[in-house]
């Protein structure tokens, strides 16, 4: 039997203060580490002990994962930082905060933007300092790579593909994965596993610091999923 565990990073700053994040590099708050340690320290109760890491290129998402492995004293083990894992690029409303931005263009036009499946956001401008190309993290990355805003869709097709290529190949290898990362990028992975439809997966919502865990079969079909 095969596990793959799914981490959404402890609180961070702009959870807390109601921002929309998207790609913007914002740290944990103390609640969030604490959530990250509790989080390494049920893993351990439980017996499940990752082989191979993964997660995005946002240290949110990054320092939960260290801090969860130090909690299961197994900082040793090899982690891949893909930033296919990254969080839905919000576009322009990355910064805002939710509510004013409620008040702003309205609570159902932000509902369509934040819950609908294949609805963008406003996108950023080439210029806006907020650009991914801005960012030296991205500096590799192909124009067409670059997201200005992103739906929920256009989140799953990059998580999919790093699913394809990177992901379930370590797990085969290793059996025992944990993917430390964010509500949108792994909403993708858990609508993957569990092979919800665009309506499903829409009322999925993961809370942060609570491992996920996805006990699969040799052929990734899911013999139970459940919350530690």
């Amino acid at each position: 039997m095969k596990k793959v565990v799914l981490l959404r990073h402890g609180q961070s700053r702009w959870n807390l203060e109601n921002r929309f994040t998207g790609w913007t590099d914002v740290d944990l708050t103390e609640q969030g580490k604490e959530e990250a340690r509790k989080a390494g320290e049920k893993m351990l109760a439980a017996g499940i002990l990752p082989e191979y890491y993964f997660t995005s290129y946002l240290k949110r998402a990054i320092h939960t994962l260290q801090i969860a492995a130090d909690a299961l004293d197994r900082d040793w083990v090899p982690v891949k930082k893909d930033w296919h894992l990254n969080e839905r690029h919000y576009g322009a409303l990355q910064g805002l905060n939710k509510a004013e931005t409620a008040k702003e263009y309205g609570e159902e036009q932000v509902h369509i933007w934040r819950r609908s499946y294949d609805v963008e956001p406003p996108a950023l401008s080439l210029d806006d300092p907020r650009y991914p190309g801005n960012d030296p993290r991205y500096m590799n990355l192909a124009y067409d790579e670059l997201p200005l805003t992103e739906s929920l869709k256009d989140t799953i097709a990059r998580v999919k593909s790093c699913w394809e290529e990177l992901i379930s190949p370590k797990i085969h290898l290793y059996g025992t994965v944990l993917i430390a990362a964010h509500g949108n990028s792994l909403r993708a992975l858990a609508m993957m596993l569990l092979h919800l439809t665009p309506e499903e997966i829409m009322s999925v919502e993961i809370p942060t610091g609570a491992p996920w865990v996805f006990e699969l079969d040799d052929r990734f079909s899911v013999l139970k999923n459940y919350y530690l």
